[in-house]
Parts: C-alpha cells; sequence; structure tokens
C-alpha cells in the first residue's frame, strides 16, 4: 500500500493511550486498532478530522506516502 498511518508514532508523542484516544474520537477501539496498526483501507475525513483535533496535529503527521518501488528495493526484493 502507498499510503502509511502513523497514528501510533502520533499517540506516542503526545502520550495517548487506545481507549483514550478511541473516547475522545467516538469511534470504537476495534477500528481505532485497524488505523493505528496500518491495516486500514480507508478513512473518513471527518474521523482524520477528529483525530487532528484530538492529537493536535496536521493530517500529514498522521499519512505518510511510500513509492512501492522504493520500498521494495529497501527490504531487498
Amino acid at each position: 500500500m502507498s499510503i502509511r498511518i502513523n497514528l501510533d508514532v502520533m499517540m506516542a508523542k503526545r502520550k495517548k493511550g487506545l481507549t483514550e484516544l478511541a473516547g475522545e474520537v467516538d469511534i470504537t477501539l476495534a477500528n481505532l486498532s485497524i488505523l493505528k496498526n496500518n491495516k486500514a483501507k480507508a478513512v473518513r475525513l471527518s474521523t482524520l478530522n477528529a483525530i487532528c483535533r484530538a492529537l493536535d496535529c496536521q493530517p500529514g503527521d498522521i499519512l505518510q506516502y511510500v513509492d512501492d518501488d522504493a520500498e521494495g528495493t529497501e527490504n531487498g526484493k
């Protein structure tokens, strides 16, 4: 996948746990865990907005574009 979700990094920087953030964003722990573990196929802009508000960050702090070709080269593929 070309878009990486770095939610775990931002949560660590802000010292917020999954349960606390889920309550602030009003999202289930299961769905937040999917985002945190970079398993999501999509994210609603309203959810991204709520996460950014709760973590006091920008969408670019959470979302990162990674070139699939470059990633494969780095991993020796």
